[in-house]
């Protein structure tokens, strides 16, 4: 069933091979009026488009009526300094560093709690209307690396890394929200933040960065980095990099979901929204993640964006098809979350 009204008949609708973002913390006409001209194949939303919960149940009603039905609703949910919903009107939740720190005293407990988080995390998403959420962080937590990865990563070992991400992952599609793994092929050991400029990886060995990336490759998202590795491709970032994309993330990690850029706002890249788009939907990317919410820009973005191949709209039916399985069926305690967030705050300590 899609998000479409109950007896309600909605033409189906070629989307944009794009997720945007939007302005504020309301649906404009002028955005509305874009989307049902141009249909991005979601939105993902941000601090500033988040006040309350019921606000935000008004702008998800609003963006469900401007989008095709089958549109996603994606946010940034990690724990830790990444979180859109956040107290006293959601929980909080610990990085992903403090889980790798509790995993190194303890496994055991280190993998529940990561399973909780992911599990609490993907109610208050699901909860609040999102499909699918940006974590987990695979990337190494490496020393000497830039900090804007930091503890946002389990930890530096790699096995470690895939088995809380996989813990994670597991909490989420529980919750019946859609993960994310990010960012393929490994943003750990860039020595700049790609928000700002284009970090370089000299390295000639990254078997290690690639492995828990391949230990979770039937996640059913991936986000690809925006960092240029010269052992693999000495001209093009991995987003923009049909070598990469081909050899190394569909290739040697493996992974057949749905890729979808790193945000095309960010610094990173060279050329205008619409360009850097186009390059990385050339290079393998499915979908295009434009961020900004800026209305020009993202009209620019959505105009020249191709519609979703049908192997992207395959692989988007199939993460949705994974998510709705693996939901579980859950009593009243556990949607609230109370008992799994007193669970996993007794396992942290």
């Amino acid at each position: 069933m899609t998000h479409a009204a109950a007896g309600c008949y909605r033409p189906a609708v070629t989307s944009k091979a794009a997720i945007v973002g939007i302005a504020g913390t309301a649906l404009t006409e002028s955005e509305a009026a874009l989307f049902r001209a141009q249909p991005p194949a979601g939105v993902i939303l941000f601090a500033r488009n988040i006040a309350d919960p019921d606000q935000l149940a008004a702008l998800v009603v609003a963006l469900r009526h401007a989008l095709p039905p089958d549109a996603v609703l994606m946010v940034d949910q990690e724990g830790g300094r990444v979180a859109r919903l956040r107290p006293p009107h959601w929980r909080a939740h610990p990085p992903a560093g403090t889980h790798g720190a509790r995993f190194a005293r303890d496994p055991q407990t280190g993998l529940r709690a990561a399973w909780l988080t992911g599990m609490l995390i993907g109610l208050d998403c699901a909860g609040a209307g999102f499909d699918v959420v940006c974590a987990p962080v695979l990337d190494l937590r490496l020393p000497g690396a830039h900090g804007v990865i930091g503890d946002r990563a389990f930890a530096a070992d790699p096995l470690h890394v895939a088995q809380l991400g996989r813990a994670m992952a597991a909490g989420l599609l529980t919750a019946g929200v859609q993960p994310v793994g990010k960012h393929a092929p490994g943003h750990g050991r860039a020595l700049a933040d790609s928000h700002l400029e284009l970090p370089v990886v000299t390295d000639t060995d990254l078997e290690a960065d690639f492995l828990p990336f391949a230990a979770n490759v039937d996640l059913p998202w991936m986000m690809t980095a925006h960092v240029l590795y010269p052992a693999l491709d000495a001209t093009a970032p991995a987003t923009l990099s049909a070598r990469i994309i081909e050899n190394v993330i569909r290739g040697r990690i493996g992974f057949r979901g749905v890729l979808v850029s790193d945000d095309l706002a960010m610094q990173a890249l060279d050329g205008t929204p619409a360009e850097r788009a186009l390059g990385a939907l050339a290079a393998g990317c499915d979908v295009a993640l434009y961020c900004s919410g800026e209305t020009g820009p993202t009209a620019g973005v959505l105009a020249r964006c191709p519609a979703l191949t049908g192997a992207a709209t395959a692989r988007l039916e199939a993460a949705r098809a994974l998510a709705a399985s693996r939901r579980a069926a859950l009593d009243v305690a556990a949607m609230n979350g109370a008992a799994l967030a007193d669970e996993r705050d007794r396992l942290m300590t």
